[in-house]
């Protein structure tokens, strides 16, 4: 074979290879057309962030999308309303925008992250079809009017670490097959609709360090089996109608640190275990705990924050609170506690409002005994 021929070749072949290079990064037609249906189904008159989705290839300068770099597929879509973004802060303003999410998103198959964030103004039901996506880790649509009920087969997206509706619309029950979600790390449904009970067997999320739950209407009691998921640091389940007693064995917790309960219906005594834990933030205002404050305070107890304010706690604040390696901030107020506050740390920075409104309580900072 001549030199001139091996020449041309290995033109050819370079030219083959870019070509099919190019061909396997660039935007494929299927994705394309999912793309131009989603934005034609929302609109956003302010920032123009739309004006970037043009032309055949939106693996490259369109905002707010990627893709992988091996498959050339799209992988990510990361629109948010408010976010440090040089386009934000352009127009001096964050981001608001109209329409619904097309069901068109489902033929995204190689989608791994999902976020609608922060518009607004968002309305219309979570596409049931986005339960087909396998690769779906990210799923965030915080911050619009979504409405609807969360999908009941949501727990068939296994590789999902981070669901996130909060601040939305949403109603009807916490789906059962959610604790299917072996891989959620994160889960966020404050501030919308939901009811119903919490699911019995909460535990299968073994992964879950936070479970945001606040602001709903859910009832029922506490899952004893919540203490069962060992990496769970925050959990808030504040303004529900959550009733029944605290189980004991969520101050047994390796790494809870957070615990909001206030504002729901909570009845029965303190567990002393919530005391002596890791809990830093102590929540527990609001309901209707009753008995006595447990006397078991040590150098364990470290408190940013406890409020056990607008209860039905009655007898003495206890002595061995002085004891507490830390108590930052404490409310006692609105309760039937009586005798003489102990001296010492914490009491000697807290205010009168901390121990207002109980039945007999005296000392400093109250009057003298």
């Amino acid at each position: 074979m001549g030199t001139a021929v091996r020449l041309h070749l290995t033109v050819v072949a370079v030219v083959l290879f870019a070509v099919t290079f190019a061909s396997v990064r660039a935007c494929p037609p299927s994705d394309l057309a999912a793309l131009l249906a989603i934005k034609a189904a929302l609109h956003e008159p302010h920032l123009g962030i739309f004006n970037t989705w043009t032309g055949t290839d939106c693996c490259h300068n369109w905002h707010g999308i990627s893709c992988d770099p091996e498959t050339g597929r799209v992988a990510d879509i990361n629109l948010r309303g408010e976010a440090e973004d040089p386009i934000y802060e352009k127009n001096h303003r964050t981001g608001y925008m109209t329409g619904t999410i097309s069901p068109a998103i489902c033929r995204l198959t190689r989608l791994s992250s999902l976020t609608i964030a922060d518009w607004k103004g968002i309305t219309s039901e979570i596409p049931k079809c986005i339960t087909t996506l396998p690769y779906l880790r990210i799923f965030d649509l915080i911050g619009n009017k979504i409405s609807g009920e969360i999908p009941s087969s949501i727990g068939r997206l296994h590789l999902l670490t981070v669901l996130n509706f909060a601040d939305n619309l949403i109603s009807g029950p916490i789906p059962t097959s959610l604790t299917s979600l072996s891989s959620l790390m994160h889960l966020d449904l404050r501030n919308n609709k939901i009811s119903g009970e919490l699911p019995r067997d909460f535990s299968r999320l073994g992964m879950l360090s936070r479970a945001l739950l606040s602001r709903n209407f859910i009832g029922g009691t506490i899952p004893s089996s919540i203490s069962q998921i060992y990496c769970l640091a925050d959990l808030d389940l504040s303004l529900n109608q959550i009733s029944g007693p605290i189980p004991p064995t969520i101050g047994k917790m390796a790494v809870l640190a957070t615990l909001n309960l206030d504002s729901n219906k909570i009845s029965g005594r303190i567990p002393p275990s919530l005391l002596v834990s890791g809990i830093s933030d102590l929540n527990l205002s609001k309901n209707f705990l009753d008995g006595i404050i447990p006397d078991v305070f040590g150098p364990r107890s470290y408190f940013t924050v406890i409020d056990l304010s607008f209860n039905k706690l009655r007898g003495n604040i206890p002595k061995s609170m002085i004891s507490a390696s830390y108590i930052g901030h404490l409310d006692l107020s609105h309760n039937h506690l009586c005798g003489r506050i102990p001296a010492g740390s914490p009491f000697d920075h807290l205010e009168a409002s901390s121990f207002a409104y109980n039945d007999c309580l005296c000392g400093k900072p109250l009057k003298t005994c």
